[in-house]
């Protein structure tokens, strides 16, 4: 007897099938209130509760895994766990979305002036002694002036781990997500086209300075400050980032 065949539609709806129950599930995690690390049904328990067949609940929950929303570990006390996304996997897949996007220096610079300020205003007087001090060690870290031009790319590094610390400090985790995003953009994916002959000193002096006030500002509650300062950091960062006609390096960053 001939075998039917399936309609484009009828194809489509049953490969939608695992995509339907992976959503299904987070629901149900959510509904649960189940937090990263505890412990999901078994395959029959899941067969059962959601009424589907073994190979669509099996790849469901790759598509969980590939998402990081689940964690499967073997042997003794091994099963399916609720898994956490990382920050770091979270900025890459990000990154992995805007590769086949344009998107330019000063899209970055532009949303960097809007925010950052803004962060800095919010902290004035709210940062712990524990908080100024890893800042101020990360500052630490180029005390002194780079020596060649692979230095001065390390140390540019650092001080886009002083923003991205500084922003995951914020109350806003998501204004906190989307600074850290733009540095690790920044730290990861900008290539110079053209570097100095030799370091600039008067560039590292004056952003050094900038940081070392920023903090004091903010030690001290003056708001304004802050926001004055940071405002004036990243405006001279932009311009030093156009300066040395930096482009953004189409690659994916890994997870």
């Amino acid at each position: 007897m001939a075998r039917a065949s399936v309609t484009p539609a009828e194809k489509s709806r049953r490969r939608s099938r695992p995509i339907r129950v992976a959503e299904a599930i987070k629901e149900w995690v959510v509904e649960q209130g189940l937090q990263p690390g505890d412990r999901l049904p078994g395959e029959t328990e899941l067969i059962a509760r959601f009424g589907m067949a073994k190979g669509t609940i099996r790849e469901a929950m790759r598509l969980l895994q590939a998402q990081g929303l689940v964690e499967t570990k073997t042997g003794p006390g091994g099963g399916s766990f609720v898994g956490e996304v990382s920050t770091e996997r979270a900025h890459a897949l990000l990154a992995n979305y805007f590769y086949f996007r344009d998107i330019s220096i000063a899209d970055i610079y532009q949303l960097r002036v809007a925010l950052e300020p803004e962060v800095a205003a919010a902290l004035a007087g709210r940062l712990s002694a524990d908080h100024l001090s890893e800042l101020r060690a990360i500052i630490d870290g180029y005390a002194e002036p780079a020596s060649d031009p692979e230095e001065e790319r390390r140390q540019h590094v650092a001080s886009l781990r002083f923003h991205a610390r500084l922003a995951s400090f914020a109350d806003n985790a998501l204004l906190g997500f989307i600074i850290g995003f733009m540095s690790q953009i920044l730290a990861d994916l900008t290539v110079y086209k053209q570097l100095y002959a030799a370091p600039n000193v008067e560039l590292w002096r004056t952003g050094r300075q900038h940081q070392l006030d920023l903090l004091d500002a903010m030690e001290r509650g003056d708001a304004e400050a802050a926001r004055f300062i940071m405002r004036s950091h990243m405006e001279m960062a932009w311009r030093m980032m156009e300066d040395q006609q930096a482009v953004v390096m189409k690659r994916f960053m890994t997870h």
